[in-house]
C-alpha cells in the first residue's frame, strides 16, 4: 500500500512540473492573442526596421506593412496584418514590455 501511495505521489509531482512548464504567456491586443515568442520576434523585426531606434510617426503604417510582408515575421500575425487598423495594433504590440510581460504584470499578458 505505501509503494503504491508512493508511486502516486512521484507521478502527481512529474504532472504537476510538466504541466509548470507548459504555460505559454499570451499577449492580446483587440480580438487576437499572440505567444510571447511571436511578439518578441515582431519587436525585433521592428527595431530593426526603424531608423536610431524611432519611428517616424508619418512612416508607421509603411513601415509596419513591411513588417508585414517580412517572411521572418511569425504566421499568427497574418490576420492581424489583413485588418484596416493593423498598423495601430501592431505599432502597440511592438511597445509591449516584454520583461514586465513575463511575470504577468501587464494587463495585457496572460497564462503564467
Amino acid at each position: 500500500m505505501k509503494t503504491i501511495l508512493s508511486i502516486a505521489l512521484v507521478l502527481l509531482a512529474l504532472y504537476l512540473v510538466s504541466e509548470a512548464h507548459a504555460v505559454q504567456v499570451k499577449v492580446q491586443e483587440g480580438d487576437f492573442v499572440f505567444s510571447l515568442e511571436s511578439v518578441k520576434k515582431l519587436q525585433e523585426l521592428t527595431e530593426s526596421s526603424s531608423v536610431n531606434g524611432k519611428q517616424n510617426p508619418r512612416l508607421a503604417s509603411t513601415s509596419f506593412a513591411s513588417v508585414c510582408a517580412n517572411p521572418s515575421l511569425p504566421q499568427e500575425f497574418m490576420p492581424l496584418c489583413m485588418q484596416r487598423e493593423a498598423s495601430m495594433s501592431l505599432s502597440r504590440l511592438a511597445t509591449v514590455p516584454i520583461d514586465i510581460c513575463e511575470i504577468c504584470a501587464f494587463v495585457a499578458c496572460t497564462g503564467c
